[in-house]
């Protein structure tokens, strides 16, 4: 389980515990910053770190020297662990033995055994130092991999080297499977062409070609090729993410009943928009407030970061917000490197924004989910997005400056950045403030959509006027939109017969949001009615925050938090926007390459309204 915050006070004056528990150079990046501040008249003021053993006044040390009643029920409730954690591994352990040893439940062994191990190893994990353990071994390993590989193939040639194994890697996994229906080799091939031309448009448009660092593209691109192949070609992967993808439908259900507690489980059916989509958002929100203050999201998203840090060659930075945007959205995920976000380098903002417009946030995910858009194929796209933002945003701005945090990845508490006055004192007023937010989320959402869709319904009516005088009394900007957008939905490999649809709901996307995109795609002709091959593809293409809208969204976010980045936000912003939807197009390239059987797919679980 995910370290609480019990100890919240004690370590926040005790940083070089709190760091060192996660990265031993993290004190090195407090010290580069100390060092390398922005100017007094750009950064915002920021209080002193404490160091170990060191309090601002006599006042703080009195009271961390005379514990309060909830501090000593804490101090016990720790002491206990030796007893509660074992009784708690003996219980999940009985559960797992009882699903393994009934006939009924024994062909479900594979969800649960892979809950089972997560858990345990966890739990095991309190006691032994199994994780620092596997990571020397890993290490080991993969140093004298590399060494071998240096004996093996001469300097120059690895980059080429990496390259033509991942091409081959593609292509074979592509090219191999046999034909049906819903996916051709000439479709599959298409989808590959679609690859190459975006990797070498960025390539081409690149603001430094010389410094680009192709082991991180390279490594991006094969990665979501693999997680692909796993989700849509292997039974374990679908079995994996169709689990997790039930789980997003079942969650969607709980908060029906509170709809249905405040107004009738009539009313709770159905699906319009404001009964289904903004009470999911703010339960959602209130949730994950509650992870955030256990600690829970923090832990997560620590894992996926230092993974994508160690393997695709990025700042620390960067793979924190790249993990964190499928979890907590566009803004949140900033919030997690608040701290440092005031010295990000250039390429790294860019990184940051892209990695937000590439994906959507779990909150929206599940607003989706409710409209009835197909949960398997949100949730691979979300994480297929998080190593192709990684690698398109390296090939369009590559680093040519020195980061605080090439050689850190840290992930700060989830209060840290919070004054002591606004930090949740238990689980109850956690939940409480997420439900809050939730509320300025939803309305935020609603108030969004309202005038997104008048004002574009306004410039629509101005065109059709103005294209009623040639003849032309269907002009709109999804029209425009769908036809300057028609290469790319050739180059996605869908069915030829129906590009002009897909690249009118991408328009859509790019210029309205994705969610009327979605509604569009389940609830509208000749949408609705394209084969399961267009959908999946339209499914993946509009998965992702790369709109007008979320423009706003991120000069607000990173303007406020990181005030001397504002002319660099600005004029990083709309490259990170293409990039960010080109990340999210290439998803969908890739779901085109290894797509085989879509006997089983649907694009929606039930009909909108």
């Amino acid at each position: 389980m995910p370290k609480s915050n019990n100890n919240s006070q004690i370590e926040i004056n005790n940083p070089d515990k709190r760091d060192s528990d996660i990265n031993p150079q993290s004190k090195e990046v407090r010290e580069k910053i100390n060092e390398v501040s922005p100017s007094d008249s750009e950064s915002p003021s920021r209080p002193p770190i404490i160091e170990k053993g060191e309090f601002q006044d006599d006042d703080l040390a009195d009271q961390t020297s005379k514990p309060s009643l909830a501090q000593r029920f804490r101090r016990i409730y720790a002491r206990c662990k030796w007893i509660r954690i074992p009784l708690f591994g003996a219980f999940i352990t009985a559960w797992w033995i009882s699903i393994i040893v009934q006939p009924k439940q024994r062909h479900r062994w594979l969800i649960p055994t892979i809950v089972y191990l997560m858990i345990l190893l966890r739990l095991v994990t309190i006691y032994l130092p199994l994780t620092k353990w596997l990571m020397k071994g890993l290490r080991f390993l993969w140093m004298n991999g590399l060494k071998v590989r240096d004996m093996i193939i001469p300097e120059k040639f690895r980059i080429l080297s990496g390259a033509l194994l991942t091409l081959a890697v593609m292509l074979i996994g592509t090219m191999v499977p046999s034909e049906t229906k819903d996916s051709t080799r000439l479709q599959r091939f298409i989808s590959f062409l679609g690859i190459c031309v975006a990797l070498v448009g960025l390539w081409a448009t690149s603001t430094n070609r010389s410094k680009i660092r192709w082991v991180t593209v390279i490594n991006g691109i094969l990665m979501q090729y693999i997680i692909a192949l796993f989700v849509l070609r292997t039974k374990v992967g679908y079995d994996i993410f169709h689990f997790l993808s039930s789980l997003s439908e079942e969650f969607l259900g709980f908060a029906r009943n509170g709809v249905a507690f405040v107004t009738t489980s009539e009313i709770a059916a159905q699906t319009y928009f404001f009964f289904s989509v903004l009470p999911a958002v703010l339960f959602f929100i209130s949730v994950v407030y509650i992870l955030l203050y256990l600690g829970f999201i923090q832990w997560a998203t620590g894992k996926f970061s230092k993974f994508f840090f160690w393997s695709m060659k990025v700042s620390g930075g960067e793979a924190v917000v790249a993990a964190a945007s499928p979890f907590i959205g566009i803004g949140e995920s900033a919030v997690l490197i608040k701290g440092l976000l005031p010295y990000l380098t250039t390429a790294e903002v860019h990184q940051v924004m892209c990695s937000g417009f590439a994906t959507i946030s779990g909150s929206v995910l599940i607003a989706y989910i409710g409209i009835g858009i197909n949960s398997q194929a949100l949730v691979s796209s979300c994480v297929m997005s998080i190593p192709a933002s990684l690698s398109v945003s390296k090939l369009r701005y590559p680093e040519v400056e020195n980061s605080l945090t090439a050689g850190d990845c840290t992930i700060p508490d989830g209060d840290e950045n919070l004054d002591e006055s606004q930090k949740p004192q238990n689980i109850l007023q956690a939940f409480s403030n997420g439900a809050y937010l939730g509320i300025v989320v939803a309305g935020t959402i609603m108030a969004n959509q309202v005038c997104i869709i008048s004002f574009v319904a306004l410039i629509n009516g101005v065109l059709t006027w103005f294209g009623s005088f040639w003849g032309i009394h269907k002009l709109t900007l999804e029209v425009i939109g769908g036809y300057l957008l028609y290469p790319v939905a050739f180059f996605l490999g869908a069915p030829f017969d129906e590009l002009l649809p897909i690249s009118q709901l991408i328009a859509t996307k790019f210029i309205e949001n994705e969610y009327n995109g979605y509604t569009d795609l389940i609830g509208k002709a000749p949408y609705n009615q394209m084969s399961k091959r267009g959908q999946l593809l339209a499914t993946y293409s509009l998965c992702g925050f790369s709109n007008f809208g979320s423009v706003g969204t991120q000069l607000g976010v990173l303007s406020t938090l990181a005030p001397n980045k504002s002319k660099v936000v600005a004029r990083t912003i709309f490259s990170a926007l293409i990039t960010g939807g080109i990340s999210t197009l290439l998803s969908a390239c890739v779901a085109g390459m290894v797509i085989h059987d879509l006997s089983d797919f649907k694009v929606s679980s039930h009909s909108s309204t």
